[in-house]
Parts: C-alpha cells; structure tokens; sequence
C-alpha cells in the first residue's frame, strides 16, 4: 500500500512540475513575428512608407494613440486586410496594449503575405512610459 501512495504522489509532483513549465514557456510559444523596440520603431516611422496598425478595441484607441496610427482591432483585422494592401511591400509595426495582440498581428499579416511585419515590443503601454506623444 505505502509503494502505491508514494507512487500518486510522484506523479502529482510530476503534474504540477509539467504544469507550471508550461504556464512558463506559454508566452514564448504565442510570440509570432519580429518585435521592435520604442526606439526602432519611431526610427522606422519616421523614415516614412511605414504604417502603425493599432489593433487595440476602438475604445482604446480613442482614449489615446500614436499619431497617424490606423486602427483595425485584432478580431476585425482578416476580414479588413484589403484596407491596407497597399502596404504589403512596405513596413507595418503592430501595436496593441502590451504587446501580445499585436504579436497575433503580425503573425496574420505575415501569413497574408506581408513582407516587413514587426510588433511593437510593450505596446502603448511601454509607449506612454516612456512619454511619447499620443493623441486622442
């Protein structure tokens, strides 16, 4: 009897070991695409023939965004591809609220045949941290 309740507890050791390496590995494995930082990303911007899709909710783009950004939310976004077409052989940066949506961005557009795809890494929340300008 005792070998059995050594042997259930292993195995719930072993759980929750297997369990919490992958709530760790979890946010690697849902990063998709190239990320660029604050810097890169104004660098790309400003050298023109860039396009900032925001696919943040439209709630939380009007209560702040980054100027000339255009804003698709990510769940409108495969449906709403032929809005932005013509940037297929230009760069598009992403940005969402931290990050992760955009990451899912990029990844789609990718997919849909976009050439220079990037995410922006942090989001507007890293943006605003920095105190860069955003618009309403």
């Amino acid at each position: 009897m005792k070998f059995f309740i050594d042997n259930i507890s292993n195995v719930w050791l072993l759980a929750i070991v297997l369990v919490s390496g992958g709530m760790l590995l979890w946010p690697i494995l849902q990063r998709r695409g190239a990320k660029v930082s604050i810097l890169q990303a104004t660098q790309l911007f400003n050298q023109g023939k860039t396009l900032l899709l925001d696919v943040r909710e439209e709630a939380e783009f009007a209560a702040g965004h980054v100027r000339d950004a255009k804003n698709i939310p990510l769940k409108q976004l495969p449906t709403r591809l032929g809005e932005i077409d013509k940037f297929k052989d230009k760069t598009v940066i992403a940005v969402c609220a931290t990050g992760v949506r955009s990451a899912s961005a990029s990844g789609l557009l990718k997919k849909s045949g976009f050439a220079d795809v990037y995410s922006l890494d942090g989001g507007m929340t890293a943006w605003q941290s920095q105190g860069l300008p955003t618009v309403k």
